[in-house]
């Protein structure tokens, strides 16, 4: 095409040459003025010449633009969720693009494709999110998403991304009835567990402490009135009673909730053994800081999101010592120690010591997914991400029904690492240990 309108350009240029020799030779000459007609001719001409040139840009423009592999992201950059998402959930996409781009880019069939992301800010909210996997999919028409922050977001936006057939690998979210969901929506895939695995991790942890004489048997509970606490807290109640335990107090709270301290002054008036609330990360700061402001010593003092942050050591310094939050890691691990390190230097921060690594396996697990089938087709792909094994910075994973069995559930922080001391199909787990007082 190009050829052509280079021949179409040079041929037009000759007319034009043309005419204005004939014009100068009959002006020179005295002979006759140029028709009405001849005039029309030579701009017509001219019109021709310009739009051949404007085809010969639009086409040179297009073979130089490079191909892109373009990948959606929404999730929060304003609102409550904000500051989770900003820890684990957005330094890990730039990331991931770092490491697939200087590499040369994600291998589709016999060539690279470098990856463009397509960004969206959901205010933490669902309906701004389902909005914009809309815009993602029918404007920007992205080839893959990259699943939402949260497990509420995800669920709201779960049957969208089912209709346009997109993959969502789920790394910040969990539920309770899983197979339930994977069943209506089996492009679904949860990296988390669900979320009785999670509750279970916590109440088998305070066992463990209780059975050897470290704590005693009644529990304070709180949770924050979102998706995520609603979904714990449905598990947990069941899982305390049927481990003996004597749940003394139990309340909840609107996300956003700026003011804790009624919570933790419930706790201390109810004399609980251990506190555990599964909460997000501003509440989980906030608790931890009345915890102390109030003198609420326990002897096992759990937090939810945010509690494996490296901000939440770096915050309480020597009064994290001890604490249990979800998640954790084994510190030892050669992969984790490896994502540590580059996250630091690409980033500029340092991950958390669970989600963040879970965030970035997810997007391993989508680029070696397209790499094996060698093209952009979502089924495909969907279906190499349901029955492939995928090495990732958290270990060689698969899924069974769509739902990963390899979760850290309990960390304890330990001189300024959250330890893993339990979890379902780890390893390097250590044994949890009574919490000191504040000091």
């Amino acid at each position: 095409m190009r050829l052509a309108i280079v021949f179409e350009i040079n041929n037009n240029i000759e007319n034009i040459k043309t005419f204005r020799n004939w014009r100068r030779r009959t002006v020179d000459h005295g002979v006759q003025p140029m028709k009405a007609g001849e005039d029309l001719m030579l701009r017509r001409t001219f019109n021709s010449l310009m739009v051949s040139v404007a085809l010969f840009s639009l086409g040179a423009g297009a073979a130089m633009a490079e191909e892109t592999l373009k990948i959606g992201v929404s999730a929060s950059k304003t609102g409550p969720l904000t500051a989770g998402a900003t820890a684990v959930y957005w330094p890990n996409m730039q990331l991931w693009v770092h490491d697939v781009n200087q590499k040369g880019g994600i291998k589709i069939g016999e060539k690279r494709l470098k990856v463009e992301l397509v960004e969206y800010d959901d205010k933490s909210g669902p309906e701004e999110a389902v909005k914009n996997i809309q815009r993602l999919a029918t404007v920007d028409k992205v080839d893959f998403i990259v699943a939402p922050y949260t497990t509420g977001i995800n669920l709201a936006a779960a049957p969208l991304i089912a209709r346009y057939g997109y993959p969502q690998l789920i790394a910040t979210g969990n539920a309770n009835e899983l197979e339930t969901f994977v069943k209506r929506w089996p492009n679904s895939f949860w990296l988390l567990g669900k979320a009785s695995d999670l509750s279970s991790g916590i109440v088998g942890t305070l066992k463990t402490l209780r059975d050897k004489g470290q704590i005693g048997n009644k529990v304070a509970l709180a949770h924050v009135g979102e998706a995520f606490g609603l979904e714990m807290i449905q598990s947990a109640r069941p899982a305390f009673k049927t481990a003996g335990f004597d749940v003394v107090y139990e309340t909840s709270y609107p996300i956003g909730t700026q003011d804790l301290a009624p919570i933790i002054s419930g706790a201390k008036a109810a004399k609980a053994d251990a506190f555990v609330a599964f909460s997000y990360p501003p509440d989980t700061f906030a608790l931890t800081e009345q915890a102390q402001i109030q003198g609420l010593n326990v002897d096992a003092f759990y937090v939810g999101v945010g509690g494996a942050l490296s901000g939440y050591a770096k915050r309480f310094a020597k009064q994290a010592e001890g604490v249990l939050a979800m998640g954790g890691i084994n510190p030892a691990d050669r992969a984790y120690k490896d994502y540590r390190e580059r996250h630091k230097q690409v980033t500029g921060q340092e991950p958390d010591y669970w989600a963040s690594p879970v965030v970035y396996a997810s997007l391993q697990m989508l680029e070696q997914a397209i790499e094996k089938v060698g093209s952009k087709d979502r089924a495909a792909v969907t279906k190499a991400i349901s029955t492939g094994t995928f090495d990732t910075v958290i270990g060689k994973v698969s899924f069974n029904n769509n739902i990963l069995g390899r979760v850290w559930t309990v960390g304890q922080w330990s001189n300024g690492v959250l330890q893993g001391v339990n979890g379902l199909g780890v390893d390097g787990a250590n044994a949890p240990v009574k919490k000191p007082a504040w000091n």
